[in-house]
């Protein structure tokens, strides 16, 4: 759906010393951040929101990159005991108590440039099976801590080890590398509609955190139909892979199409654009391997425009498909009303006319459209579904040929692009 300059290579050391007065200096200077959706248990759905976080500060600290080589294991088909078993990832095995005895217990938290993720655990009182309007109740609202305010991107969890225990993990954004102390703000909703919240912090410690695998500013772009697609940033680690951009397009797409990133010639995965216009986000799973030799995206589709300049033919209606361009159109009927002509036109489902300039032909003239309806399904014989809609035209004149500027589609580019991998910083 979250480097290049650097492979998978063991991490160095660092020795960092912050002056003691950072904290308050940054404070006063910046007052006041495929996520690939896990399958949740059929019973349980979780309303999202924020947890917490990690990482160094203050004195003298030690930052020594992790001793973890990303390996063909993904971390998110793990239990966080696996995940510890992995080397990575930091146990916390904090508790709090809600009013009616129920208890959350934070086990252990993971975090790299992409997200934040906390791995969970809620108890309901001894003797107390969890129904769907127990867990429905509660609610991640946010993880803060200094120079943090993370969202939750969402998350998803089990039953646990009887009727009254749930295993959960959620996702958040990344938090800040200079937060020492984290607090989640966690909400109940009562049974009278009143929001309760709750709060828990707990430290973070910086040698348990991972950092990015890759992480590089791309200068890569794809000529469409409309505009140009501009892929901006990589950032590849442990837990996923995220592409950002931005497009420059003459309207905003109707819909994203479908990219596909190769590592080593090999996919690692398809996705659709998450977009807030202009700007969109990738997110693929993580990198199979930690011995990368290329990194390849591919546009498979994106939205394309066919321009239509000849007049389409309605001379012999009923079902006839007309191929225009990549597409086909099925003149279905010409149909004489009371007040003119109907004709019913066929196409695919992400296959849209522009009704702008929509006209017809008739009787040596020009006739714009007078109505469309809303489109409707059209199964066919071999189970294939197209999308008809009915247009009217107020003429007393046979109609001819129908007139269109063009069309919207999904068009197939499979255009690539190659990121460098033997970039540094």
């Amino acid at each position: 759906m979250r480097t290049i300059d650097k492979k998978f290579e063991e991490y160095k050391q660092i020795q960092v010393q912050a002056p003691s007065d950072l904290e308050g200096r940054l404070r006063d200077a910046l007052q006041y951040v495929p996520v690939k959706h896990r399958k949740v248990s059929k019973t349980v759905v979780w309303i999202s929101s924020a947890v917490a976080a990690l990482i160094l500060m203050v004195g003298a600290y030690e930052y020594p990159a992790l001793a973890y080589y990303f390996n063909k294991v993904s971390l998110n088909s793990l239990s966080f005991a696996e995940v510890m078993e992995q080397g990575v990832g930091q146990r916390v095995d904090k508790s709090l108590t809600l009013n009616d005895g129920t208890v959350l217990t934070i086990n252990g938290v993971i975090a790299d440039d992409n997200v934040f993720r906390m791995y969970y655990t809620i108890d309901r009182p001894a003797g107390t099976e969890y129904s769907d309007d127990d867990f429905l109740r509660y609610s991640f609202d946010q993880v803060q801590g200094f120079l943090t305010h993370s969202k939750s991107l969402g998350g998803g969890g089990s039953p646990g080890k009887d009727k009254s225990q749930f295993i959960g993990e959620n996702e958040f954004e990344p938090v800040s590398p200079f937060a020492r102390t984290l607090t989640l703000v966690f909400n109940e909703w009562l049974d009278n509609g009143e929001k309760v919240s709750y709060s828990i912090s707990f430290d973070f410690e910086a040698n348990k955190a991972m950092k990015s695998i890759i992480k590089e500013k791309l200068s890569e772009s794809i000529a469409v139909d409309k505009g140009t697609i501009h892929y901006d940033y990589i950032t590849a680690s442990p837990t996923s892979t995220i592409v950002k951009g931005h497009y420059e397009l003459e309207e905003y797409p109707r819909f994203s199409g479908e990219t596909k990133l190769y590592v080593n010639g090999i996919e690692v995965g398809r996705t659709r654009a998450e977009a807030h216009n202009p700007d969109f986000s990738l997110q693929f799973d993580p990198f199979p391997t930690d011995h990368i030799q290329s990194i390849e995206l591919v546009l498979d589709n994106f939205e394309g425009y066919h321009k239509i300049n000849e007049p389409i033919s309605l001379a012999s209606p009923s079902d006839r498909s007309v191929k225009v361009g990549d597409e086909k159109l099925w003149i279905r009927s010409v149909t004489k009303t009371r007040t003119g002509y109907d004709i019913v036109i066929a196409r695919k489902q992400f296959t849209f006319l522009e009704t702008d300039n929509l006209a017809i032909q008739a009787g040596g003239k020009t006739v714009s459209v007078a109505s469309i309806s809303e489109e409707r399904p059209w199964t066919l014989n071999n189970g294939n579904i197209l999308w008809e809609q009915t247009y009217s035209f107020n003429t007393e004149d046979i109609p001819e040929f129908l007139i269109c500027d063009g069309y919207q589609y999904i068009k197939t580019y499979n255009k690539k692009i190659s990121i460098p991998v033997d970039r540094r910083k």
